[in-house]
């Protein structure tokens, strides 16, 4: 009883003190997931403008349910490109004092198919009418709310139209601009130089430190930066079959082909189990022993395993190919018969009119139009058949119009019902007509196909599960080992293991080296609790084990030397270079400082600014440049792109004046066209953009 008193007496404290560990123990962990933290809320923020998360995943999920094949690290990556280009564009149009007003907003949604081209929005002349759209509107309530969505978006496609134009507007050119232009292609210049090339001093002689690359790379410290990555190797433990599995396998496939003796139990004597060889029906037998069920189509030649066609193709019915192997699959194939032009080719053009099943036609029409113009190419097509590529290439209403009609191969069935009675119907180039609920189709059959059918016992060669077991035995090994091995390269050695080389990966990367796309080890990787020399395996789909191993962390900054080493060392070496080499150009004539310098005085005729290569070397604008410029006198060492020059003018022959400089104008212009398609790039680069992706992705 007195020990009883005692557990009543306390356990209100024992209780506190649970409470109090449970506590902690939440708080710690909202602490780590940064949910306490204000930037948590946000994916990120532009010039400090927060993304908001929650409008961010539900455009990401949008993304993803609206791109066939986009992976979620495309979506985020996508839909964050977007946004960070709509924060940097409000801001100007907000600095520009850029407004639209309803009619601007409303030209711009009538832009989209499903509002310009909506019956329920057009009056008895087929044109949009602004009226019946707000009446639709204000009768459904229910779609109002995608309406304003849909407001803000072309709102700010509005203004963005205008601000393009702005920036287009402002990128012109000007006479004096064509004048310098015209000069730069006809002023020439004539004169003697010597050249000492870079090459002429060994690289081993010019040596660069880490300070001098770190120093040159903070005077550019814009283009030299590095996002934040981590270094990480790894092995890869493939989960496969093993020669016994193959070999079961293999077995298995016999036993089918031959037939086999068993014991029955229930009758006391061996049973014989009918072959493939024999087996009577066929569907059923190959459904009870093959990994890949019976198929009754017609297979043409160009759809069968590559380096087994030609004999699967030519197989005799009733007799057996294989055992063979094809995609990881052990088989036997049984001809069953062959069937003459089961697959066709064909080209078409086809002619719409409004109403059909078809979008974007090239032109309204009605469908007397259409069969009027039908009648035409069919005429033309009939005349002269090898017109027939071009005359769909300019007058088909589909996407076929960019292959010259071509629609490759297809089975019987897949087309509609009256095109495909006239292609399988009718001879190789046979040319005619049919009419379907797309249009009128001008049809030229260009090929038949025979096909064969077969019937495949196919096994798959994977691994068992006692194969499965060894090489999960192995891979934990291995982790465990080289938790405590410090040497990861030496340890794959000893196992006998591939050591990927290593590779860097960025925060938001989801392809690792040869591995593909394995998003969950980035994210490993980059994760907090992840330090230098961590190791985890993971286990990845048709692969089997990876193991990784975190070998280096490089923080957002500067790049490391090592990675700016092979862009920045040659730049110094040659600035190093040059200093050598100037010092030893002296002398009072050409001729002093060749012999100097062990070479020639060479002679350059009739250069341009523009195409400025001299003999011997490349492209070299500012010693060009610097002919035009010194007289008729000796210039200084010049530093150029090859090696240092020295250059003495002989004459300048400027080109005779022209009134008129409109081609000149004409090429400025074209180069300065895609000027306006470098306003986001620009605005990105002085911006200041905070990614928080990687917490949420």
């Amino acid at each position: 009883m007195a020990i009883l008193s005692k557990i009543r007496q306390r356990s209100f404290l024992a209780i506190l003190v649970i409470g109090f560990c449970l506590f902690a123990f939440i708080i710690g962990d909202l602490v780590h997931s940064n949910l306490f933290n204000q930037s948590s809320r946000n994916i990120g923020n532009v010039n400090g403008t927060d993304i908001s998360f929650e409008d961010f995943r539900i455009k990401v999920d949008n993304v993803e349910k609206s791109g066939q094949g986009t992976t979620a690290s495309q979506a985020v990556s996508r839909v964050w490109d977007q946004e960070v280009s709509v924060a940097l564009l409000k801001t100007e149009f907000e600095k520009l004092g850029i407004t639209v007003g309803e009619k601007q907003i409303i030209e711009v949604l009538k832009q989209s198919q499903d509002i310009g081209q909506n019956p329920m929005f057009q009056n008895a002349a087929k044109q949009f009418d602004i009226a019946k759209f707000r009446d639709f509107f204000k009768t459904n309530p229910a779609q109002a709310q995608m309406l304003k969505d849909r407001e803000k978006d072309a709102e700010l496609n509005a203004k963005y139209q205008i601000y393009n134009s702005l920036v287009k507007a402002a990128v012109y050119t000007t006479t004096s601009e064509a004048k310098l232009k015209y000069e730069m292609e006809s002023n020439k210049v004539n004169f003697d130089f010597v050249a000492v090339p870079f090459s002429s001093i060994k690289d081993s002689d010019v040596k660069v430190t880490d300070e001098e690359i770190v120093a040159f790379m903070k005077k550019n410290e814009k283009k030299y930066k590095a996002d934040a990555n981590r270094e990480i190797e790894f092995v890869t433990i493939e989960d496969k079959a093993s020669p016994e599995d193959e070999a079961e396998v293999k077995n298995a496939i016999n036993s089918a082909l031959s037939g086999s003796v068993v014991y029955n139990k229930e009758t006391g004597k061996n049973d014989t189990l009918q072959g493939f060889k024999s087996a009577t029906n066929i569907a059923e037998y190959v459904n009870a022993n093959s990994d890949i069920p019976y198929d009754s189509t017609y297979v043409a030649k160009k759809d069968m395993p590559a380096e087994h066609a030609e004999k699967l193709f030519n197989l005799p019915a009733g007799e057996i190919y294989g055992p063979y192997m094809f995609n990881g699959y052990y088989a036997v194939s049984k001809a069953l018969g062959r069937q003459a032009g089961a697959n066709a080719k064909a080209s078409h053009i086809l002619i719409s009119w409004e109403g059909t099943q078809v979008p974007n036609k090239k032109e309204k029409r009605t469908k007397e139009q259409a069969k009027a113009k039908a009648d035409m190419l069919l005429a033309q097509v009939t005349a002269n058949p090898s017109s027939f590529m071009m005359l769909a290439l300019t007058n088909s209403d589909d996407s076929s119009a960019q292959r010259g009609g071509d629609l490759g191969y297809f089975s019987k069935g897949q087309m509609t019902p009256k095109f495909n009675d006239f292609v399988f119907n009718n001879p190789i180039g046979k040319i005619g007509m049919v009419e379907t609920e797309f249009g009128y189709h001008i049809i030229n059959v260009t090929d038949k196909q025979d096909a064969v059918r077969l019937a495949t016992i196919a096994r798959k060669i994977e691994p068992s599960e006692a194969t499965t077991d060894k090489i999960f035995t192995k891979a934990v090994k291995f982790e465990m080992d080289a938790t405590t091995e410090k040497d990861f390269a030496k340890l794959a050695k000893d196992s006998k293991l591939t050591l990927n080389p290593a590779i860097k990966v960025k925060a938001m990367d989801e392809s690792v080296g040869s591995i593909g796309n394995q998003r969950q080890i980035v994210k490993w990787a980059f994760d907090k609790k992840t330090n230098i020399g961590d190791v985890k395996r993971f286990e990845v789909l048709n692969i089997g084990n990876v193991i990784v191993k975190l070998k280096a962390q490089n923080e957002e900054g500067l790049q490391a030397v090592a990675d700016a080493r092979p862009m920045v060392e040659p730049i110094l070496k040659n600035k190093k270079k040059a200093e050598k080499i100037s010092a030893k150009m002296t002398g009072a004539t050409l001729e002093a400082i060749a012999k100097a310098n062990a070479t020639t005085v060479q002679t350059a005729a009739d250069i341009t600014i523009e195409n400025a290569v001299l003999p011997g070397a490349g492209q070299e604008q500012k010693v060009v440049g610097t002919a035009f410029s010194i007289g008729n006198k000796l210039s200084s060492p010049i530093e150029g792109v090859y090696g240092v020059y020295v250059v003495k003018t002989k004459n300048v022959i400027k080109a005779p004046a022209i009134k008129v400089y409109t081609d000149y104008v004409s090429k400025l212009k074209s180069q300065n066209a895609s000027a306006s398609g470098r306003v986001i790039g620009a605005l990105k680069f002085d911006a200041k953009i905070d990614d928080n992706r990687a917490l949420f992705y």
